[in-house]
């Protein structure tokens, strides 16, 4: 995952947030929203009302064995650890292996090369829990294919993970029919059986309820980041720039940085900062807002065409490298070698990027510019839902074979600061690293074989911000976490899984590329406002009256 295309698409930019959750971590009453006609199964077409919630969350008892955090949690923003724990402060939650020496085969999506057949990460991994694991993994950029072939076949694996970004087409429904409900296991006090699993936040649970049943396990997500605008800390710092923060006066801040005599550009694609800069609407189900007693969808919203108006005028002004117009090459690439000196990733880059520069070049620093809004007014930032990735049993696994199953997801949700989570983390000490100092330092072996994508996406603690080998970097996401979350706010729908009709599950797929070329002067913001026009007439009118409906049940 260390490429970063100049027009990232969405699915990459949440793969990027949720390898960086495996790096560094870690309300509304939530409704498995699937109705007759949108597929998901349950009672009730799958919609779980609020007073059925609290029989089927799991109880949230804190951990007693988490290692207090260098930087509290503030206004719902992640905890940050900063200091190096030595071995013999880690806590431990799983003194012996829990498992019954049973076998199960995992499929994951995975960005990179696989370890090979029985390595040692594995092995460790394997005789601390007591189960052995079989991983299937896939290649991450075309895994919702690969996802899509298994669940229609007959030989699903033990365990399954499915992102968010992968709820296309018949996937939800077939969550519901071919995943086992977790609830007999899970839910209320019987969670207490599994304590690093009762330590997951509620928040995390609740978008992990599928056609009316608590079905996956879950992998909690910061509250605000999945899109996070960086700079050259240290270009900027050198040069007594400050970042504007208003939306006219950082196009002509970028018009006064940009050299491109000397192969230097403000800034690379902008379009998804634009986006949280002008308070659009997220993606579906959460595109919806009520205005004058009317549902509204986001392409329909004035926001939505000013952000884009914006980021057009920022490729017009010549102020975005020609790679990223282009959209080619490695936009990351670009960033730190001094070509661009902005640009928006998921937050997976931050830790990553510091500590293989710093060899490199030790002045180099990054960091997170705050969000501003338009025309004065503040920021709007529409908070993520609590977990995006899930792991689901097959349904067929006999109850043994379950509870054994979340025994695996339990010690993998070792929090920071015990002997689980530094095993998942970083594999056998002197195999997968070394200690120099304060600091653990992976070795070749450990580069190749412990890899995030495979313990990682079974389940993992509440999200935090840990990093001792760049202390700077905790205070500076923590900070820019704290300093957002009062302009936090939650769109309609969320916290819910919904299912949209069969009819529409494609309906909004032209818009991401007519986006990248409306920014880039290959059509025009008339040409947007016909789409938009378009999709209200093969059927955005229904999709709303259809989520009327949903919202009317809702309320009744």
């Amino acid at each position: 995952m260390s490429n970063s295309p100049s027009a990232p698409s969405r699915r990459r930019f949440l793969a990027s947030t949720a390898v960086a959750a495996a790096a560094t971590a870690g309300g509304v009453p939530l409704l498995s929203a699937c109705s007759s006609d949108g597929g998901g199964g349950g009672a009730e077409g799958g919609r779980v009302a609020e007073s059925e919630l609290e029989s089927i969350l799991p109880t949230y008892r804190a951990s007693d064995i988490a290692v207090e955090p260098d930087i509290p949690a503030e206004n719902g923003a992640s905890p940050g650890y900063t200091r190096f724990i030595p071995e013999d402060e880690l806590g431990v939650t799983v003194p012996e292996p829990r498992g019954s020496g049973g076998e199960f085969r995992a499929m994951t999506p995975l960005w990179g090369t696989p370890p090979p057949e029985g390595n040692d990460y594995w092995t460790a991994m394997d005789e601390a829990i007591g189960s052995r694991m079989v991983w299937q993994t896939q290649d991450g950029n075309t895994y919702g294919e690969k996802l899509g072939a298994v669940l229609a076949g007959s030989d699903i694996p033990d365990l399954v993970c499915v992102p968010g970004w992968e709820l296309q087409g018949q996937i939800p429904r077939a969550i519901s029919s071919r995943f086992a409900d977790l609830g007999p296991y899970l839910s209320g006090d019987r969670v207490l059986d599994y304590p690093n699993l009762a330590a997951i936040p509620t928040a995390a649970w609740e978008p992990a309820i599928f056609g009316g049943a608590l079905r996956g396990l879950p992998m909690p997500a910061p509250p605000i980041g999945g899109v996070i605008p960086f700079y050259r800390q240290d270009v900027f710092e050198a040069e007594g720039w400050d970042v504007p923060t208003d939306a006219e006066d950082f196009i002509a801040f970028c018009r006064d940085i940009t050299s491109a005599r000397n192969r230097v550009w403000a800034c690379e694609d902008m379009k998804w900062s634009s986006l949280i800069i002008h308070g659009v609407l997220p993606d579906k189900p959460q595109y919806w807002e009520e205005v004058d007693g009317r549902l509204v969808n986001r392409y329909e919203t004035d926001a939505y065409l000013e952000a884009l108006d914006w980021t057009r005028r920022l490729f017009e002004a010549g102020v975005v490298h020609p790679d990223a117009v282009a959209a080619q090459g490695d936009a990351l690439v670009r960033f730190t070698s001094g070509e661009s000196l902005m640009f928006n990733q998921g937050q997976g880059v931050w830790h990553n990027t510091l500590t293989e520069q710093r060899a490199a070049n030790p002045e180099f620093r990054m960091n997170a510019f705050d969000y501003f809004g338009v025309d004065g007014a503040d920021p709007v930032l529409y908070a993520g839902n609590g977990s995006s990735i899930w792991t689901f049993v097959n349904k067929d696994l006999p109850e043994d074979r379950v509870r054994e199953a979340l025994e695996i997801a339990n010690f993998c949700a070792a929090p920071y600061g015990t002997r689980e989570h530094l095993l998942r983390t970083y594999g056998v000490q002197d195999v997968h690293y070394t200690v120099e100092g304060d600091q653990r330092i992976r070795t070749p072996q450990g580069e190749e074989e412990v890899v995030p994508e495979t313990y990682t996406f079974i389940a993992t603690p509440g999200h935090f911000i840990a990093a001792p080998d760049v202390p700077q970097l905790v205070e500076d996401w923590t900070g820019w976490m704290r300093r957002h979350m009062p302009f936090v706010k939650e769109a309609m729908f969320f916290g819910r899984q919904v299912q949209e009709p069969d009819q529409f599950t494609n309906l909004s797929d032209q818009f991401e590329d007519l986006e990248d070329d409306v920014v880039r002067g290959r059509r025009s913001i008339s040409d947007l406002q016909d789409a938009v026009a378009e999709w209200r007439r093969n059927g955005g009118d229904g999709l709303r009256d259809w989520y009327q409906r949903l919202r009317d049940d809702e309320s009744a």
